[in-house]
């Protein structure tokens, strides 16, 4: 198997392979001429949006400074927020619902390391997707851990880190992140 295979498939893999660099070196590319698009030109933000990343709904902003690995594993619905300084590592794929927002300082990786220190010296990796339902709000300096799905009608406390899968109608806070009430749902059709 290609690292990029077993990437793929859940297993652990080399970051330092060719494939997996020029990937991550076309993001930063991407990256930096998005960033550089007059802060106030929306309409060119939001088509370069389209072009970098996986998918993109309608009224989707993402404020300076965006940082991705990939960009074409993010898929975002529709009435998206992304404020300042959001990171989305995307190693693997984020999926993102309709009527989401995302506080300054936010991480979203879906990349982590071994404990080994020997495997770490060899550039290992494991990758798993996230992925975020509708009418989700995440506060400002927020990590999301790989693997994790947050459900439908989620808040998440600002500082908090996500460890754990969130169900529907959850106010979440703490580090790690825990159910501190669960919400009504007014908007459920």
């Amino acid at each position: 198997m290609t690292e990029m295979e077993k990437m793929k498939a859940g297993l652990e893999y080399s970051y330092a392979d060719q494939e997996l660099v020029a990937r991550k070196t076309q993001a930063i590319l991407w990256c930096e001429e998005y960033n550089a698009i007059d802060g106030r030109d929306f309409e060119a933000q939001y088509a370069y949006l389209k072009k970098m990343l996986g998918s993109v709904g309608e009224r989707v902003w993402i404020a300076k400074t965006f940082c991705c690995d990939c960009g074409k594993n993010i898929f975002i619905g529709n009435d998206f927020t992304g404020n300042f300084n959001l990171t989305i590592l995307d190693i693997r794929e984020v999926y993102i619902g309709n009527h989401v927002m995302i506080g300054p300082n936010t991480l979203i990786t879906t990349v982590g390391h071994p404990l080994s220190p020997k495997a770490r010296r060899g550039y290992m990796a494991h990758a798993a997707p996230v992925r975020i339902g509708n009418d989700v709000w995440i506060g400002g300096n927020v990590t999301i851990l790989p693997g994790i799905t947050i459900g439908n009608n989620v808040v998440i406390a600002a500082g908090a880190v996500v460890t754990k899968d969130v169900p529907d109608n959850s106010l979440v806070g703490g580090v790690p992140a825990k159910l501190i009430k669960t919400l009504e749902n007014d908007v459920e059709e």
